[in-house]
């Protein structure tokens, strides 16, 4: 059996910049264990390669949510990455923060040290901005870069021109100043290549000799000593593989993510009493909040018929792909070097919002059924809209004490009537978007819901029929002062009522964003290596009202 002063569990976003941080310290040790294998996978680091790393169980967890009411029936899956790098070697490459007031309403609901002027130090930590910015907001010198998307396309460029007619304004940065208005995406690919965590963070930090990462090592317990964690055990290789065991002299750490932390908790004796008696688990800590506070971003789109125009969908078969694999082997151009949505929109659902609740994306593809990995037949594009606080609250807890099961997803997507009216709005605005003067001339006709769905139960019927996940699930070990029963951590990120073991990922984001949450865990797992080596915060952004 192994000791080392830190044991990570999981080198996704957050993992990757802990071991890299963390290891820093010549005198300490870490252990990092993934259950994925090495982020070897050539698609992992082509942009368009998300399309097969969506639906491939070498590096995807493969997840699902339960059926529900609002989606039809329809189980919706969850990718979750498995490999190192996590889910920023498999998702789509966008870089979003969100708003000023998501974080600030952090802090107000009592986690100090997380409003925005707080985080935003160490959202610059992470990044390496190339381009035009303001360095208030900006940073410079960070391990992964921020990039504007080079690609110009005409059906862009007339679906932006059309929401500027609108009234919908151009947006140069969406992650400065201000959140609201239009734009090409900012991503973190640089050359044509992703640069996932473990790219940035992960892999130059692994030539320390402090720093140990397990690969295929997939974590079966945490192993207490009364109220203490002590390690991990896990299983190298598998189900069928070698029980393995490693300790942790200061800190057991999960960053397993917001499926993966939570269900581990539980299957250790951690969580809702009446859950792990009824699962045969005996009751090491009870704690009511662990898999509770479930959010994701669901979304309906609006696919139409492309006129005059070439679209992504013709480029990706026959000759003309073969076309683009050699464009993008010679230069790291075309298709193969772009993240599946192009253009962003954040606009409002009513004109009283004062924080811009709606997120809508485009992009000149479309997709069979909507699911992001095949590509239609015909000329389309493609328009998403979505809440970007949802009211609506699900969990994520374990099946069985078997640390191999798939746990029970329950996102409870559009139980909240306030998120079926907000995404009525964005519905409404992504069709009108559509039909837009100055992109009349590549628009055909709407493929789905169809002009035959008009009234607002028919639009509802079509998101129940074909809306899915963006991918941003979060809150199932949520961060909460004491007086929030629902807590499963506190401003430090340590578990409640256990000594030695925190949780760094999405699971303990207390709301949702205003934004894709990629480069937020990132900011936490920043803020969290500084707590966790006893540092000072940074210092706080001087900001104006």
């Amino acid at each position: 059996m192994e000791t080392f002063d830190y044991v990570i569990v999981g080198a996704g976003s957050a993992g990757s910049v802990l071991a890299s941080r963390l290891s820093e310290d010549p005198s300490v040790t870490a252990c990092v264990l993934e259950a994925g294998p090495w982020d070897w996978h050539p698609f992992i680091h082509i942009p368009a390669g998300f399309m097969y790393t969506l639906v491939n169980p070498r590096v995807n967890w493969l997840y699902t949510s339960e059926a529900s009411e609002w989606t039809g029936g329809r189980r919706i899956a969850a990718p979750r990455g498995k490999t190192l790098g996590g889910s920023s070697s498999i998702n789509g490459h966008i870089y979003n923060r969100g708003q000023r007031l998501d974080f600030d309403g952090w802090a107000q609901r009592g986690n100090h040290g997380w409003g925005y002027a707080d985080v935003l130090p160490y959202f610059r930590r992470t990044e390496r901005r190339v381009g035009e910015a303001d360095e208030t907001f900006r940073g410079r010198d960070g391990n992964l870069p921020i990039t504007d998307l080079e690609w110009r396309d005409p059906i862009c460029d007339a679906f932006i021109e059309g929401a500027v007619q609108m009234g919908i304004p151009r947006n140069r940065d969406y992650n400065g100043t201000m959140q609201a208005g239009i734009s090409y995406v900012q991503r973190i690919i640089q050359n044509g290549r992703r640069k996932s965590a473990a790219g940035g963070y992960l892999h130059p930090a692994m030539s320390r000799k402090n720093l140990t990462v397990r690969t295929h090592a997939h974590a079966t317990k945490i192993v207490l000593e009364g109220k203490r964690a002590v390690g991990i055990r896990y299983r190298k290789g598998g189900r069928d593989g070698t029980p393995m065991e490693v300790r942790a002299a200061k800190e057991v750490i999960l960053s397993g993510g917001t499926v993966n932390s939570p269900q581990l908790l539980q299957i250790s004796g951690i969580g809702p009493a009446p859950l792990l008696q009824s699962l045969g688990i005996e009751v090491r800590h009870a704690l009511p909040g662990v898999g509770e506070n479930l959010r994701d971003h669901y979304a309906p789109r609006f696919v139409a018929r492309v006129k005059n125009a070439e679209t992504i969908n013709e480029k990706s078969h026959g000759l003309k792909l073969v076309g683009e694999v050699l464009k993008y082997a010679i230069a790291r151009k075309g298709i193969l070097s772009l993240n599946p949505t192009l253009v962003y929109v954040f606009w409002k659902s009513d004109e009283r919002v004062d924080n811009y609740d709606l997120q809508l994306t485009f992009t000149p593809a479309s997709y069979k059924e909507g699911v992001q990995s095949t590509l239609d037949d015909f000329p389309g594009m493609t328009i998403a809209s979505w809440q970007q606080r949802p009211d609506s609250i699900g969990y994520v807890r374990a099946r069985s004490a078997d640390p191999f099961e798939h746990p029970i997803i329950q996102p409870n997507y559009l139980v909240a009537e306030s998120d079926r009216h907000v995404l009525l709005a964005g519905m409404k605005l992504a069709r009108r978007l559509l039909a837009s003067q100055p992109l009349g001339k590549f628009y055909e006709r709407e493929e789905f819901p169809g002009p035959q769905v008009q009234s607002d139960e028919e639009l509802l019927g079509a998101a129940k029929q074909r809306g899915t996940t963006t991918f941003h699930l979060m809150g199932t070990c949520r961060m909460a002062p004491d007086s929030d029963p629902t807590a499963v951590v506190d401003e430090q990120l340590r578990v409640r009522g256990l000594s030695n073991l925190r949780v760094v990922d999405a699971s303990v984001m207390p709301t949702m964003p205003s934004a894709n949450l990629n480069a937020s865990v990132l900011m936490i797992a920043e803020k969290a290596a500084d707590m966790i080596r006893g540092k000072p915060p940074l210092e706080a952004a001087v900001l104006k009202d």
